[in-house]
């Protein structure tokens, strides 16, 4: 019997292919999305030292929202994340899309970093 591989394990392998291709450095680190059903994270990395410089998500304190899955979540989370990446005086990454489809709350994220000062 043939037996159906996940959708996390399709996009894991599609993850990996961009891996190969985007790392982060100190002058410009991966900003990495991750999308699940309720809520939307995101980090921007250093993968010379293996270290997370600065992060968002859809469950911060700080954003108060009543529901992490949806476009509007996604947009105040790129804003945030933008903001807290000026503050570490970061302006340049190299967007890592996780995987998924460039589309949707991803794009919605990745707007609003780009709309708030990064560039990428």
């Amino acid at each position: 019997m043939i037996k159906k591989v996940s959708r996390n394990e399709v996009r894991q392998s599609r993850h990996s292919r961009v891996r190969e291709k985007v790392s982060g450095t100190a002058n410009a680190p991966r900003l990495n999305v991750f999308r699940s059903n309720g809520n939307i994270f995101a980090q921007i990395i250093d993968d010379e030292k293996g270290i997370t410089l600065v992060s968002a998500s859809s469950i911060d304190k700080d954003l108060k929202l009543a529901n992490g899955g949806n476009m509007e979540a996604a947009t105040k989370v790129g804003e945030l994340l933008a903001k807290r990446a000026k503050e570490a005086k970061i302006k340049e990454v190299v967007f890592d899309r996780g995987g998924y489809l460039y589309h949707g709350r991803v794009k919605a994220l990745a707007d609003a970093a780009r709309e708030n000062g990064l560039d990428f």
